[in-house]
């Protein structure tokens, strides 16, 4: 069997796709995996990491919104649609499982002309132009939160890392917290606005990291490795403060904090979600809104805050994230809450997905 992952572009598009990779080849060493990607996109690097073979079609960038260019689209896509078309046939592709993005669009309308079965995984409550139209093709569409948009798809979550998917947050916790210089003791707040950080996160953490201190908080700072933070050395007497450029360890970043300031991309609230680390998410004030609506599930089961971007002051901070971090009732709640509502197993659910679409095809 072979299976076609397009997710190509975002990190939010190939870890999914990625995660996905892996449990197939967990259920079925044989199994063949090709992964499309453009040029351009993180997958050049992340996906032949991960001992997956790249097949690289030309870039055809697609409008966020129904549009006089989206007219155009199908003129435009003509040589990428052929061009995934050949990868299929060289395959001999059993299924297209689609993310997403640039190359979702292409890989579904060359999969419906070549007769292969589409499956459709959508991250956003708010969905893609590409996934819009894959959805059209296929009675197998997943998507990751309660509050999607595309009608008649099944609620599984996200696939995730193996090793965020398995975290037990409190068994890694004492190595979690050694590994950052990190006090076993106080609660903890981890602060990261993503790969490249969050210029608001971050001011506003360096403004109210000394009174958190002396609240005794401490706190693991990721700022982005193009963004710049004054080293603080540490106070004797005043818990750490830990600025680190990124973390290449999330897994026991979960496991050393007690709590997340972060964006609410919908990886980060599904990687939350799963291990139970409440989060105090800040959308992305541009864009389509779709971190907000990321957001909402978890915060309405009790297990995040949710601000918006114009209002994370240190004042907000002060009056709603420390009451927080220094009740460790509250904690546990929000913990217990947002693991409730959050899913480990969306990629043995998705190659579940694979598999009943495979079949259907063939008793058809």
């Amino acid at each position: 069997m072979h299976v076609v992952l397009a997710g190509g572009g975002t990190a939010g598009h190939i870890e999914p796709a990625l995660a996905l990779a892996d449990a197939l080849r967990r259920n079925d060493p044989t199994i063949g995996i090709t992964a499309l990607g453009t040029a351009s996109g993180l997958e050049t690097r992340l996906v032949p990491e991960r001992g997956y073979e790249l097949a690289l079609i030309p870039k055809v960038a697609l409008p966020r919104k129904a549009t006089p260019e989206l007219i155009t689209l199908p003129g435009r896509l003509r040589g990428t649609v052929k061009a995934v078309q050949e990868v299929l046939d060289r395959t001999k592709a059993d299924a297209v499982v689609g993310f997403g993005g640039y190359v979702a669009m292409s890989a579904y309308l060359a999969a419906k002309r070549s007769g292969v079965p589409i499956v459709v995984h959508e991250a956003n409550a708010r969905p893609g132009v590409a996934n819009k139209i894959g959805a059209r093709y296929s009675d197998f569409v997943a998507v990751s939160t309660p509050d999607s948009k595309l009608r008649d798809a099944r609620y599984i979550g996200i696939p995730l890392r193996r090793t965020i998917a398995t975290l037990d947050r409190n068994a890694a916790r004492p190595e979690a917290r050694a590994y950052f210089g990190l006090d076993q003791r106080l609660p903890t707040l981890l602060v990261s606005g993503g790969s490249q950080g969050a210029r608001r996160l971050n001011e506003t953490v360096q403004a109210i990291a000394p009174r958190l201190q002396q609240y005794g908080v401490q706190i693991l700072h990721a700022v982005g490795p193009k963004n710049e933070l004054p080293v603080i050395d540490d106070i004797p007497g005043m818990p750490p403060y830990r600025v680190v450029p990124y973390l290449d360890r999330m897994d026991l970043a979960y496991a050393a904090a007690d709590m997340m300031l972060c964006r609410a991309g919908a990886m980060t609230v599904a990687e939350l979600s799963a291990v139970g680390l409440p989060g105090a998410y800040v959308p992305l004030p541009i864009g389509n809104g779709e971190q907000r609506l990321n957001a909402q599930p978890v915060v309405r089961a009790g297990g995040g805050l949710l601000v918006d971007d114009a209002e994370l002051t240190p004042d907000w901070v002060l009056g709603h994230l420390l009451p927080v971090l220094t009740d460790p009732q509250r904690l546990w709640d929000m913990s217990r809450a947002a693991a409730e509502f959050g899913r480990r197993d969306a990629d043995e659910l998705l190659v579940a997905m694979v598999y009943e679409a495979i079949a259907a095809h063939r008793r058809a």
